[in-house]
């Protein structure tokens, strides 16, 4: 094994083994542990995210796969039947799926050679991020997707840093769970390849068996959502052209870049400069270098919209750049006052980060930011949304005109509506986007429709619609879901049967 940056040559001598100590030192675990305090500290004073509802009631219709993602994450939601429908039950799992991150990015950091310090500095970026703050709160794919970036990337580091092989199948099972989890690990698998093929150091591995056998290993935890993909139409093609679209804009272009150094924060931004730096030039890393190059391309390429998509790279960039950082603060005549640096870096980009990804702000001052706080402020509403639905529901049937289905534009909408309007015994509750679509309308009657932002779509098919009330969040909070009209149809000119191939959205 030869040291970090060795050549092709250096790699056919017959060498002493090294021993290496990657052990993960107690500052990083104790950081990993602090991050999941907070982050279940936090988890219930806003309310559901909109995938979260969706995730909810997707977990009681359990299947292979979904229109939009694999199952799951939809699986596990399922679990919040031991402890409550609630969002601190929703939320515990992504809270240890980040604070593994933490952990595995010191684990990194000590595959990369990098000595006690450097393993605190990367788990304390991981643990820092916006971007990680700012999901792994959430009850959805991300948070368990971005562990299966990292879990991967360590398994493939540690087999060919360590000339330990059977850690691709490892790997293999880490990536067979992600994929079953979220696509993109995809993405991840292909860049991996190509920068093995692309590294003379490790060029040779992929005439082994055990990359191979990892990938049999993925691709047969994957079979059963493969196989549901195809038997479907492989709806999955469908949204990623729907998300291509809806996310390159000239704006996501423009702004892809800057929010991707954003993701990162006040103390990421110069690991990750760092980090790219000595991937590039350590021979034996620039595997690394270029699956991360080519992923941060094909985001900002593709989908510069979604930069986040990215960000299952950032604990080994970051994790990279916390090596030169060890080495900054060595070599300086006063280390304590670098150390210093990266504290007050650290701190300052913590208290800018922390209003913005996470739900600590009071909800009656978020209308004073506008909308810098809209997506965070997104679990805001729901229960409000479902009475003001059912106080159009009841005073309907009061005037002799009792809705029998209510019809929502968004899988949110009808997500609060299913999790929320137990009480008020509402109408059956449909939707065409997603895989409510693919649910179908069921049994529900198409008489007299109570829509929520859905006007647009059933005006077409319905002899009258009209408008009965406006939506808004309390406390004036601005979000993604201000505005919503809440109305009734009547006149069908089908049956929901004939009329469901016209109600299908996918986004």
């Amino acid at each position: 094994m030869s040291a970090i940056g060795g050549t092709a040559a250096d790699q056919s001598r017959t060498v002493p083994a090294i021993t290496h100590d990657d052990r993960v030192p107690l500052a990083a675990w104790v950081i990993a542990a602090a991050n999941v305090v907070v982050m279940l500290a936090v988890s219930d004073r806003y309310g559901f995210q909109q995938d979260e509802l969706y995730f909810l009631v997707a977990s009681h219709h359990l299947a292979f796969g979904y229109v939009d993602q694999p199952p799951l994450a939809v699986l596990l939601a399922r679990t919040t039947d031991l402890f409550g429908v609630n969002p601190a039950a929703i939320q515990v799992l992504p809270a240890l799926a980040g604070g593994a991150m933490v952990v595995l990015a010191a684990r990194l950091a000590a595959l990369f050679d990098g000595g006690r310090a450097a393993r605190v500095i990367a788990a304390l970026a991981v643990a820092i991020a916006p971007v990680f703050m700012a999901t792994n709160h959430i009850g959805n794919t991300t948070p368990y997707d971005l562990l299966a970036w990292t879990v991967v990337t360590v398994c493939v580091a540690t087999a060919l840093l360590r000339d330990r092989p059977r850690w691709w199948l490892g790997a293999g099972v880490a990536a067979g769970i992600g994929i079953e989890d979220e696509y993109l690990v995809l993405t991840l698998l292909a860049a991996l390849v190509i920068g093995i093929l692309a590294t003379p150091a490790h060029r040779a591995v992929m005439t082994t068996r055990w990359p191979w056998l990892g990938g049999v290993i993925a691709l047969v935890i994957w079979l059963p959502n493969l196989v549901w993909q195809f038997a479907n139409g492989l709806p999955q093609l469908t949204m990623a052209s729907v998300l291509h679209q809806g996310n390159s804009s000239a704006a996501d272009y423009a702004g892809g870049l800057p929010q991707q150094l954003a993701a990162a924060g006040l103390l990421g931004i110069p690991l990750v400069i760092a980090g790219f730096i000595t991937l590039w030039r350590a021979g034996q890393l620039r595997f690394l270098a270029v699956a991360a190059t080519l992923v941060f391309i094909f985001v900002l390429a593709w989908v510069p919209g979604k930069v986040y998509y990215a960000d299952g790279m950032l604990p080994a960039v970051l994790a990279a750049g916390s090596v030169p950082a060890e080495r900054w603060i060595a070599a300086a005549r006063r280390p304590r006052a670098r150390r210093a640096a990266i504290g007050v870096l650290a701190l300052v980009g913590t208290v800018v980060a922390v209003p913005l990804a996470l739900p600590v702000l009071p909800i009656a001052s978020l209308h004073k930011f506008g909308g810098a706080t809209a997506n965070i402020a997104d679990g805001i509403g729901w229960p409000q949304l479902t009475a003001d639905v059912a106080a159009q529901d009841a005073a309907l049937t009061r005037a002799g005109q009792p809705p029998t289905s209510i019809f929502t534009g968004s899988y949110a909408e009808a997500g609060a509506l299913d999790v929320y309007g137990g009480r008020y015994h509402l109408p059956p509750v449909i939707s065409g986007h997603n895989t409510f679509w693919l649910w179908g309308p069921g049994n529900a009657s198409d008489k007299t429709v109570l829509y929520v932002d859905a006007e647009g779509q059933l005006w077409w098919w319905f002899a009258n619609c009209r408008q009965l009330a406006v939506y808004n969040p309390p406390d004036q909070v601005k979000n993604n879901w201000n505005d919503l009209a809440i109305g009734v149809c009547t006149g069908p000119t089908g049956s929901w049967k004939t009329l469901w191939p016209h109600m299908k959205h996918y986004d």
